[in-house]
């Protein structure tokens, strides 16, 4: 039956009338809040330059030091690398061109890694050193050589060090300055010094920074006046004072303009930013005072009565929707929403929303309807495969003895299998206590062991409490068929399967675990997901497999009931997690065969 919809209400036109009143409202309001603008902005200019220009500098500075050190932790990589081991360890007389170019290609990966490292310099310990450049450099070898060069590095004891220009050893040949990481290299095995590292990179990782901040009042300097990146103009701002590592600032009069002048020290870095900003000072009149503060006066009443007008027509109304709405959600329903509103457009939108409710649950229920109705045919069809096929391979296991091992061995068959189809029938029942589970699955083995012999073996490890636990019928049996025909046998050797339960505050737990080939991850994540997989041949192990899954997560109402721990030829172990029920719900109960 079709849910009737409700006929909009007669629009009254709330839009127009807003309209109007806003137009008069702005137009009044605007001409006030400029001329009181205009004075305001002038007291806050000041102020306002001050916290961006402190703000911007904070976040270049972390953003520059951070990548910096992460550099740095990639410096750690070249050290390690075996080519460059290699290199450092080798014995004076044997180092050849061969070991040379062996550790530089060691130390290309970096260059590969990122477009900022512009050059790796490897020294070892006689200052026979390998390099990787992007561009052409000079090297200063009598400071290289230097005991006062090496000892600031040594000094450190491993750990790096930021310098410009390689501390003054390393030069671009054109000329523009790096950032040099300078650090000692020990041997990880005997923990000697065995050379020094200097990876350098370029000013263009600050240049593309500093285009992002969008800002040409910013510029960047070495700690001994040099220019490194960013409004070269400014670099004659700079002052000595700066490098405390300390937010400075000072205010400077350039051509009748006051600027404001800030600086910050990068963190263990001889770097400074400095900002340049123009600003606009002056002492703001006491007519000028009075005269906004009346403005500000008339602005609050006009606001006062904009804030009524909306409150009595939009935002009281809204807001009562909203409510309700809101009621309905903490409840967990999808309901009407009944507020008496105006007839306007608020009283439309309640109108829209209430239809809307009626054509969603209208699709929910059918949704819901078909839902039920896959998953009962799933369900069917599911348990529907799994009774004759062991019931035909039985009967060809019995022939086989009946030719083989003669009328004794025939009747204990035919027993077990009388057993196990008692059990597995359930007068109908679909859910049975997990002990009569496991006299199915004992049968069952039974059974496969007069075919396979000892190539089989069971364990069960069954807590007393889990027993009379109600769970769905045939849960384990497709495991433990798997376990044989895609895990011991496939192996080609003896295996164990090995059954148990044990209660825990989230629920039963049965874990079925077999010796066999195992699972590749691929493999587990194809059988764990909640689409259907393709049937293949390759991929009945899955489907099997997937179809238990599904049963149980139907049962449970959830999807996170089963784990599944394996090791490739080692073993597979498969654990189903049943939660507890609501209330009215029975997890264990007797059972009568």
């Amino acid at each position: 039956m079709k849910t009737a919809v409700k006929k909009p209400r007669k629009k009254r036109s709330l839009a127009v009338k807003t309209r109007l009143f806003f137009i008069f409202t702005v137009l009044l309001l605007a001409g006030m809040i400029l001329l009181s603008g205009f004075f305001v902005i002038r007291m806050e200019r000041q102020e306002y330059v001050l916290n961006e220009s402190k703000e911007i500098l904070s976040v270049l500075s972390d953003n520059i030091y951070t990548n910096i050190q992460r550099y740095t932790e990639l410096s750690r990589l070249i050290m390690t690398d075996s080519r460059v081991v290699s290199f450092l360890r080798a014995d004076g007389s044997k180092v050849d061109q061969r070991l040379v170019d062996n550790a530089r290609y060691g130390a290309v990966g970096v260059l590969n890694v990122t477009e900022m490292v512009d050059s790796v310099f490897i020294f070892r310990d006689d200052m026979r050193y390998t390099a990787n450049k992007r561009s052409s450099y000079s090297l200063d070898f009598e400071k290289i050589e230097s005991e006062s060069w090496q000892n600031k590095i040594i000094e450190q004891k491993g750990k790096a060090i930021v310098s410009l220009n390689g501390n003054d050893a390393v030069f671009r040949i054109d000329g523009s300055p790096v950032i040099s990481i300078c650090r000692a290299i020990y041997d990880v095995d005997t923990q000697e010094r065995t050379g020094i590292l200097l990876m350098n990179f370029s000013t263009s990782m600050f240049e593309q920074r500093l285009e992002k901040i969008n800002t040409p009042d910013i510029c960047i300097m070495g700690t001994d006046g040099s220019f490194i990146a960013g409004n070269r103009k400014l670099k004659d701002y700079y002052d000595n004072d700066y490098d405390t590592g300390e937010y400075i600032y000072e205010i400077e009069t350039v051509k009748n303009e006051d600027m404001l002048v800030s600086a910050v020290k990068i963190p263990d870095m001889p770097m400074v930013i400095l900002s340049v900003s123009p600003i606009r000072r002056g002492i703001v009149p006491n007519m000028t005072i009075a005269v906004m503060v009346g403005v500000l006066m008339l602005v609050l009443g006009m606001v006062f009565v904009i804030s009524s007008f909306i409150t009595k027509n939009i935002t009281t109304p809204l807001f009562e929707i909203s409510t309700s709405i809101e009621s309905n959600r903490e409840k967990g329903v999808l309901e009407k929403v009944t507020v008496d509103v105006t007839n306007n457009e608020i009283g439309m939108l309640e109108d829209s929303y209430n239809n809307m409710v009626d054509h969603v649950n209208e699709l929910f229920n059918k949704l819901l309807e078909k839902e039920q109705a896959i998953q009962k045919v799933e369900m069917r069809v599911l348990q529907e495969q799994i009774k004759p096929h062991f019931l035909y391979n039985s009967l060809e296991t019995i022939g086989y003895l009946a030719m083989d091992a003669g009328a004794e061995k025939v009747h204990s068959a035919l027993e077990t299998l009388g057993s196990f189809y008692r059990i597995f029938l359930s007068k109908g029942s679909r859910e049975i206590p997990l002990k009569n589970e496991i006299t199915i699955i004992k049968d069952y083995l039974s059974l496969q062991k007069l075919r396979y012999g000892d190539i089989i073996n069971d364990e069960y490890d069954i807590a007393e409490n889990t027993k009379e636990w109600i769970i769905p019928k045939l849960i384990l049996q497709p495991l433990v068929e798997n376990s044989i025909y895609h895990g011991i046998r496939m192996k080609g050797e003896p295996g164990v399967i090995k059954i148990s339960s044990h209660i825990e505050e989230d629920g039963l737990h049965i874990i079925v675990r077999d010796t066999g080939v195992g699972m590749s991850p691929e493999k587990i994540e194809e059988v764990l997901n909640t689409e259907k997989p393709q049937v293949t041949e390759d991929s009945e192990r899955s489907f099997g497999l997937w179809g238990t899954i599904e049963r149980i997560r139907y049962y449970c109402n959830r999807d996170d009931v089963v784990k599944i721990r394996s090791e490739e030829g080692e073993y597979t172990e498969i654990e189903f997690i049943l939660p507890k029920k609501g209330k009215g719900d029975r997890n264990v109960q007797s059972y009568a065969d």
